[in-house]
C-alpha cells in the first residue's frame, strides 16, 4: 500500500487542523499510508475495488479478507472520535455498523462494509422516522469510559456568554436549561451526529448508523442533527417554524422520546450549537442555528 493515494482536497483540508489532544492534521495525514499498511498486515487484509470514502476527520478504504468485504477506517486522533470503538462495540451491530476489529491507539477501525446509499434522497419525514427508529435502538446504557454530558458541556457553557456571536437572551436561556436538565440526565449512549449522511444502507439489515461521536446523556440531546441537514428544505417564515417542529416531532416519536423533553433538550443543544458555530464556523452557520432556536422557542 505504499502507492496509496489520498484524495488531494481531503488532504488539503485535514492538513489545516490544529492539534486537538493529538497530532496536527498535517502531521497525522503524513502517517496515514503507514497506518493503512500496518492494518492490512495485522488483519490479513487486501485492498478491494471501490471508492475511497472521506469525512471531516477520517478516510475509509474498501478492503477484503478472503471473500469478506470490509471497510478500513483511519481517523485523525481528536476527543470527539476517541470513544467511537466503544460505542460500536456496545451496539454490536444493532442499529449501527458492525465493528470487526479496532486499534484505538492508532485511530484504526475495521468495519463491515455498507452500501454508500444514505438518506439524502429520502423523503424528509421518512428520513426523520428512520433516524428516530435507529436512535431508539442505540439509546442503551453507556459504557463508563464515555464522557458524561454535564461535564462534557461544563467548560463550554462557562465560556458561552463571552462568545460575541451568541445573543445575550439566547445565552441566558441556554444556561437556564442546562441548570434544569443536566443534573438529573440519564446516562444513555448517544450518537450525537446522526444526520442523513451518517445513515447508510446495509443490504442485509436495512438502514444503519455510522460515525458516532458518543457521549452519555439524555436521548433528547440526540435529535438536533436532523434539523441541520437539508436546511433549505425547511422553507422560510411560518413554513420554516412548522417544518422545524414537524421534523422534531416525527423523529422524537420514532425514537420514543417525550415531545416536551425532546423540545427542551433540543433547545439546550440549539443554544450550545449557536456558540460552537460562532467559535468554529462562519456567519451562515450561526444564523441557521439561531433561526432553529427561535423556531423551537417561540
Amino acid at each position: 500500500m505504499s502507492a496509496l493515494v489520498l484524495p488531494p482536497a481531503w488532504v488539503e483540508r485535514v492538513s489545516t487542523y490544529p492539534a486537538d489532544g493529538g497530532p496536527t492534521g498535517a502531521d497525522w495525514v503524513a502517517t496515514v499510508p503507514h497506518l493503512v499498511e500496518q492494518a492490512l498486515e495485522r488483519w490479513d487484509l487486501e485492498p478491494d475495488d471501490g471508492p475511497t470514502g472521506t469525512g471531516w476527520t477520517a478516510v475509509v478504504l474498501p478492503v477484503r479478507r478472503g471473500t469478506e468485504r470490509l471497510a478500513l477506517k483511519v481517523g485523525w486522533p481528536h476527543p470527539e472520535g476517541q470513544h467511537e470503538h466503544l460505542a460500536l462495540r456496545t451496539w454490536a451491530g444493532d442499529g449501527a455498523v458492525r465493528l470487526v476489529a479496532a486499534l484505538p491507539s492508532d485511530g484504526v477501525l475495521l468495519l463491515e462494509r455498507l452500501d454508500p446509499t444514505d438518506l439524502t434522497g429520502t423523503w424528509d419525514e421518512e428520513a426523520c422516522a428512520v433516524v428516530g427508529g435507529l436512535l431508539r435502538r442505540l439509546h442503551v446504557p453507556a459504557p463508563p469510559q464515555v464522557p458524561r454530558l454535564g461535564p462534557y458541556l461544563e467548560e463550554h457553557l462557562e465560556r458561552m456568554a463571552t462568545r460575541p456571536a451568541v445573543p445575550r437572551r439566547l445565552a441566558t436561556r441556554t444556561l437556564g436549561l442546562a441548570r434544569d436538565l443536566l443534573p438529573d440526565a440519564p446516562e444513555l449512549l448517544l450518537h450525537t451526529d446522526l444526520h442523513y449522511e451518517n445513515v447508510l444502507h446495509d443490504p442485509s439489515g436495512g438502514w444503519t448508523a455510522i460515525d458516532p461521536k458518543p457521549v452519555a446523556g439524555h436521548p433528547g440531546f440526540d435529535l438536533w442533527p436532523v434539523l441541520r441537514n437539508r436546511f433549505a428544505e425547511l422553507g422560510t417564515g411560518s413554513a420554516f417554524r412548522w417544518s422545524v417542529r414537524r421534523r422534531l416531532e416525527v423523529t422524537a416519536e420514532a425514537a420514543g422520546i417525550d415531545p416536551d423533553e425532546a423540545r427542551a433538550w433540543t433547545l439546550l443543544r440549539a443554544g450550545v450549537e449557536v456558540s460552537w458555530a460562532g467559535f468554529l464556523e462562519g456567519e451562515e452557520a450561526v444564523t441557521a442555528c439561531i433561526a432553529l432556536h427561535k423556531a423551537l422557542d417561540e
